[in-house]
């Protein structure tokens, strides 16, 4: 919330344009409309201007009533802005030092309702980035248009490709892992077709015959099979405990030693993540048998699973996971579907992948009610680690970059 009392501390950023306004409503503010609309929403302020060193500074206005009328008949017509978001509240006349100036509030748009767009022109939509309104990439504009479906991507039936995709080693693997966490499941006896139809993994086309779908590839699929539908799939593990070495350790789904797939990468990189000098495996016996688990552990196996959920598969820079002794962080391709904030207070869950996030639940991993990425901040305030921080960079490329800092523990003989 802007302090206009206190408007000389501002300047322009991320969710803050200043115009001045002076000869009419300027054509430029309908770029900027769209760039918040596409990104996470903002301010913009008529009547202010930006002065030499970069503060704000008001000039008033000397009839902002028509200016609002000039700007409600503009951004109600569908020739001009693809659609208006904004209700009456969201544009006010703000009266400071005896000036009179306009605050137009923009909230971030819904996924449904992007991209928001000019002129009749689906490409000449914006982002915000800094202090810039920045016209979006055509690759930008077809992952808003998929995003805004009410079916996610991972739900596309591949009616081009047979059952031979999958890795029936990993299907094994899956079900093994399922049948520990979840005995006698109703599921439990099914043959592997009926079970993998049951879980979202095959569906029926058009053809009425049953077909992989694009969560199934994922999950179980070879890698190679994977980037024939997934050109820019990759999935990459880092571990840099060694500032003097690139790396300390590397897991990547083009090695060839391994299926590739989501699967087997969630387990290997958790398993190194977990490896952390930094963490701290406790000596637990619960009913005979050692646990070596802590809400620390359940938060990872969250934010790694919530990295592979969320994540454009058909978006570029694969995912990356960086084990450093500090921290870790966590990249996948794509834009955030919620905004930050909601993301980070919880109680609304809107996966890009829907069928992947069952899967991961079916195995206890992950949470579909929303609560994933809170528990991860509650769990780093407990252990005094510092807030993680999310980052969305929607520049060349759309990414999401999730940082767990990790403190040093004292050292202990780890048993």
């Amino acid at each position: 919330m802007i302090d206009f009392g206190k408007l000389g501390n501002y300047k322009e950023n991320n969710r803050l344009e200043a115009k001045k306004a002076a000869g009419g409503l300027p054509q430029s503010i309908w770029q900027t409309y769209s760039a918040f609309a596409n990104t996470n929403g903002g301010v913009i302020l008529l009547g202010v201007e930006e002065s030499a060193d970069k503060t704000l500074n008001i000039v008033g206005l000397g009839n902002p009533e028509k200016l609002i009328a000039d700007f409600w008949n503009t951004i109600n017509n569908s020739n001009k802005v693809s659609i208006n978001i904004l209700k009456d509240k969201n544009v006010q006349i703000i009266e400071q030092e005896g000036k009179r100036i306009i605050a137009i509030e923009i909230p971030r748009a819904e996924r449904m309702d992007k991209p928001i767009y000019l002129n009749n022109d689906m490409w000449s939509a914006y982002r915000r980035n800094g202090e810039g309104d920045y016209r979006c990439s055509k690759s930008s504009v077809r992952a808003m248009l998929k995003d805004g479906t009410n079916e996610t991507q991972d739900m596309m039936i591949l009616e081009n490709m047979p059952f031979s995709v999958f890795d029936y080693d990993t299907v094994k693997g899956y079900r093994n892992v399922m049948r520990a966490t979840r005995p006698n499941h109703v599921w439990e006896n099914l043959d592997d077709d009926d079970f993998l139809q049951k879980l979202g993994a095959i569906a029926r086309g058009e053809d009425e015959k049953l077909h992989p779908t694009a969560a199934g590839l994922l999950m179980f699929g070879f890698e190679y099979e994977i980037v024939r539908e997934y050109p820019q799939y990759f999935l990459d593990y880092q571990e840099h405990f060694d500032p003097s070495l690139r790396w300390t350790d590397r897991i990547t789904s083009t090695s060839g030693e391994w299926s590739g797939n989501l699967f087997g990468f969630y387990y290997k990189a958790y398993n190194k993540l977990i490896q952390n000098p930094n963490i701290k495996i406790p000596f637990k016996v619960k009913n005979g048998y050692r646990v070596d688990d802590t809400p620390v552990h359940k938060a990872l196996r969250e934010a790694l699973a919530n990295c592979l959920v969320n994540a454009d598969y058909y978006g570029e820079g694969g995912v990356v996971i960086k084990n450093y002794i500090d921290k870790i962080m966590l990249e996948n391709p794509g834009s955030l579907r919620i905004g930050i904030e909601e993301a980070i207070s919880g109680g609304f869950s809107n996966p890009r992948n829907s069928i992947l996030m069952k899967m991961f639940n079916l195995l206890d991993i992950g949470e579909r009610a929303g609560s994933g990425i809170p528990n991860i901040y509650n769990v780093w305030e407990k252990q005094k680690w510092g807030s993680p921080q999310i980052d969305e960079r929607l520049d060349r490329i759309e990414r999401i970059c999730l940082l767990l800092p990790i403190k040093k523990t004292a050292d202990k003989k780890r048993r």
